[in-house]
Formats: structure tokens, sequence, C-alpha cells
């Protein structure tokens, strides 16, 4: 196992920053090496603090950090550039991905590919790409990279998905055929999600309905501040 307690130049991204005392911050990062980390920033709240406008959510930076224990003390910060801001609807999502990876991820459990998948959601997202199409992407890899990834081309019997025929979708057995009453999804839009194709405007609907219902289930049905906080805005 890589020693942890000194790392100079690592790459990350901070997920959400908590006032700690008069002056410091406590960060929480994602690395691509190391997950999700937990840093004291001392200081960063002066006005001449070098990390002070460096810590900025949805940018990549380069973080360095030393000692032991769940909470390190952050040495450096160097912002790496070449990510365009989010605003708008896109600045929500991001928001979203980051909750997401805090609520979900364990600490310190690298998964290097769901760090590259969250850099590509990023990066879609400020380009101005479809925002459902990114989020479901986005929240296929975060499951599969959790140890739950979804079943999207066979039902539970091992059958392979009919895309005219409809299926309810159990959190452990996946695609199973649905009796009427229940909430369905089709089998055209299961296929649909395992090629990341969500041109159809019924596919967008079911899907984000299913991953909608598949990360509550992970979440044990506690809400996303997020979430609420699109909801509000859509209502002002």
């Amino acid at each position: 196992m890589t020693d942890a307690s000194r790392q100079d130049g690592r790459e990350g991204f901070v997920l959400h920053t908590y006032p700690y005392r008069e002056t410091s911050l406590i960060v929480e990062a994602f690395t691509r090496t190391f997950g999700r980390v937990s840093l004291l920033a001392r200081g960063a709240r002066r006005p001449r603090s070098p990390m002070r406008g460096v810590l900025l959510s949805f940018q990549p930076l380069l973080l360095s950090w030393f000692g032991k224990g769940e909470l390190r003390t952050m040495a450096r910060a160097e912002w790496v550039g070449g990510q365009p801001l989010l605003g708008g609807q896109a600045l929500l999502c991001g928001f979203y991905l980051n909750e997401l990876l805090l609520r979900l991820l364990p600490r310190e459990d690298p998964h290097e590919i769901l760090f590259a998948q969250y850099r590509l959601a990023l990066q879609r997202l400020a380009a101005g790409d479809d925002s459902g199409s990114v989020l479901r992407t986005f929240e296929k890899a975060l499951l599969k990279e959790l140890g739950y990834a979804i079943v999207l081309d066979r039902d539970s019997a091992g059958r392979e998905i009919d895309s005219s025929r409809t299926y309810r979708y159990d959190p452990e057995r996946g695609p199973v055929e649905a009796a009427a009453g229940e909430p369905l999804v089709s089998g055209r839009t299961l296929l649909d999600m395992a090629r990341d194709d969500y041109g159809d405007p019924v596919t967008q609907q079911q899907s984000k309905a299913l991953m909608r219902a598949l990360i509550n289930h992970r979440l044990e049905h506690q809400p996303l501040r997020s979430r609420q906080v699109f909801r509000d805005l859509l209502q002002l």
C-alpha cells in the first residue's frame, strides 16, 4: 500500500469546503490516486493566503499534504487550469456530482477510473453537452465502481433484454418482467442506457427515474440537498 503520510502534487478536485476555526478550512477532495481525502488547510481564509482563491470546486488542482489519520494537513494547492468554469444548470449538475461522491464514496478508497469519468463529466458540462446524458453516464460509472454495476442487456433470469417488452428494475436482481401496476422501464430504454444513448425522449425520462431510484436505494433514501436546490430554483 502506498504511504499516504506525505504526498506532493497529487491530481485532485475540491468537492466541498467547511470553515474551521477563524482562518482555516477543512477540504473534502477527490484525488486520482487516493480517492476521497479530508485535508485541513490552515490559514486558507486569510486574505494573503496562497491557497485563497485556489481551492475552488470543479477546477483541476495539484494537492500536497502530510500527516496521518482521517484528517491530513494540506501543504500546498496549485491550480492546473484548462477547465472552463461551470455556470447555470451545468453548475447545479456539478454540485450534484460532488454530493454523490461525498455521500457514497468511502474515504481513501482509490477509484482512478471514476476520477477520469468525473473529469470527463465536468468537461462535458462545461462544453454544453446535454446534462441528462452526462449525469446518467456518470451515475452508471459511480455505481459500477462501488460494486453495484447495473445490468442493462439481460434480465434477472439471464435472458437478453427485449426492446418490445417492459420491465421493472430490482436493485439487487436487475431487470425483472413487470407485473401490472409496477413502475415500468422499457426494454428499449435499458438497451439505450447500455449504449449511453439518451437521444430518445422516453429514454431520457425513464432513465432519469430509474437512476434516481437506484441512487436513492444506495443512499438508503436520505435526500440529496442538490436535488432540492434544483427543484426550488425551477419554481422561482
